[in-house]
């Protein structure tokens, strides 16, 4: 797994991170260490994980579950340096409301270290975009924990491109580092004309051009869709079901048939060679899913091939 550089840090980051959204939650300690070691051998090194994974999970899960159990494998391996730890801030979780203010991100930071038992983070991201807070209270508090050597590097999730273009201008003009990554859900299927996700932002054309013009990284959540690619028992969010959705799929399974790739591989090398290239996070069930997700790296499609399932409309 090759490294890239993180927007304009100098952190190394793998080309797949991998989403711990589940582990000490729904996934068992055997199950989160067996993942996370078998990430760490396929050369991986970009961890994500958030202060609120997965309190909904059930009635015992209370938010930090999945900080706590990735904690507990870096104490066991030890090998904190080797990782790229990213965590965020911003949505409620028992005990804790909604929010990036000052006190809120200096307060979750706190907590998150504890949890992770670590003195630092590599990324910490505000995970959604708090209109009720200045953006300039959010920035100053993200760098304070930069100059407190708690932060090295700070990210947005969930927020549209003019919000990032503002908040780039308010850290120049205050000599703040601004946001080096923006994590934001992303798949080969484009959403239909007014799609709603709620607190949960899509990529669209806005996003790839301030991506291209700043810089900065671009991070793939939900990128399988929840398995609805490969899944007949699954289907397709609705948002998904647009009038080019027919055609993309025809073109994945043309290819796919050429190639011997799966569905979800050709979706993974997609989003990591399109321009401008994003970084997938892994979210695998099982062992197959995960060595199914890392195959992708070793597909090498023709320009031809990318430029049709780029190019494919209805």
């Amino acid at each position: 797994m090759e490294k890239i550089q993180l927007g304009n840090t100098g952190l190394q980051v793998s080309q797949m991170g991998l989403g711990c959204l589940y582990f000490g939650a729904r996934d068992s300690k055997e199950k989160s260490f067996r993942r996370m070691d078998q990430y760490l051998a396929a050369g991986g090194n970009f961890f994500d994980t958030a202060n609120m994974y997965s309190h909904w999970i059930s009635d015992q899960t209370q938010g930090g579950e999945s900080e706590k159990m990735i904690g507990k494998w870096l104490k066991d391996r030890n090998n904190r340096t080797e990782i790229i730890l990213a965590s965020k801030v911003g949505f409620p979780y028992p005990g804790t409301e909604y929010g990036t203010t000052k006190e809120q991100i200096k307060e979750e930071c706190h907590r998150s270290l504890e949890r992770l038992g670590t003195d630092y983070l590599d990324l910490y991201y505000a995970h959604t975009d708090d209109f009720n807070t200045p953006m300039e209270e959010t920035l100053e508090a993200f760098n304070e924990l930069i100059t407190e050597g708690k932060v090295r590097a700070i990210g947005a999730s969930n927020f549209k491109a003019w919000r990032l273009e503002r908040a780039r201008q308010i850290a120049e003009k205050n000599h703040w580092q601004s946001y080096s990554a923006i994590q934001q859900r992303y798949s080969y299927l484009r959403p239909k004309s007014g799609w709603d996700f709620g607190d949960q932002v899509a990529a669209n054309q806005d996003l790839f051009g301030f991506v291209e013009d700043t810089g900065i990284s671009l991070v793939a959540y939900s990128p399988l869709l929840q398995g609805a690619y490969t899944n007949p028992n699954k289907e397709f969010k609705k948002q998904y079901q647009g009038p080019d959705t027919d055609k993309r799929l025809a073109v994945l399974d043309e290819i796919a048939a050429e190639t011997g790739a799966t569905r979800n591989q050709l979706v993974y090398y997609w989003l990591m060679n399109r321009e401008p290239k994003a970084i997938p996070l892994i979210a695998a069930t099982t062992d197959e899913q995960f060595k199914e997700a890392v195959g992708s790296l070793k597909l090498d499609l023709s320009k031809e091939m990318l430029k049709a399932m780029t190019e494919a409309k209805f």
